[in-house]
């Protein structure tokens, strides 16, 4: 598959943390990966665009059940970042074992490949 994002995050958010994978590739375009969570209070956020800017990220997909999105929407839009709020029906990895972790990465395999589905912002 074509990558279409070569630095890129999928984000998992609940009530009071969110996951973050970031995926891009390195000079010898060679794949890397880093995950990290972080609390969904204002400066949790402000520390997630920290870290998505000192990263090089492009585009962020986020999962979100409920509306625990909009702050981390709001805050990353007013940083400047392209993002997709993902239908988490239609991105659902193969059932198993599911964890936050698997999850973000999930997204952002499927961020980095131009495949996450968007929901309607107003849903």
């Amino acid at each position: 598959m074509e990558v279409l994002y070569q630095h890129c995050c999928g984000l998992d958010v609940h009530k009071q943390t969110l996951t973050a994978r970031v995926v891009w590739r390195d000079e010898s375009t060679q794949r890397q990966q880093a995950v990290r969570e972080f609390p969904t209070h204002t400066e949790g956020l402000r520390q997630l665009a920290k870290w998505l800017k000192e990263r090089g990220v492009q585009q962020v997909a986020m999962e979100s059940t409920g509306e625990y999105w909009r702050p981390v929407w709001n805050l990353l839009e007013a940083e400047g970042f392209s993002q997709t709020l993902a239908n988490a029906y239609h991105i659902q990895a193969v059932p198993g074992r599911k964890t936050d972790i698997k999850d973000a990465e999930w997204i952002a395999v499927l961020n980095e490949h131009g495949l996450v589905p968007a929901r309607s912002q107003t849903a």
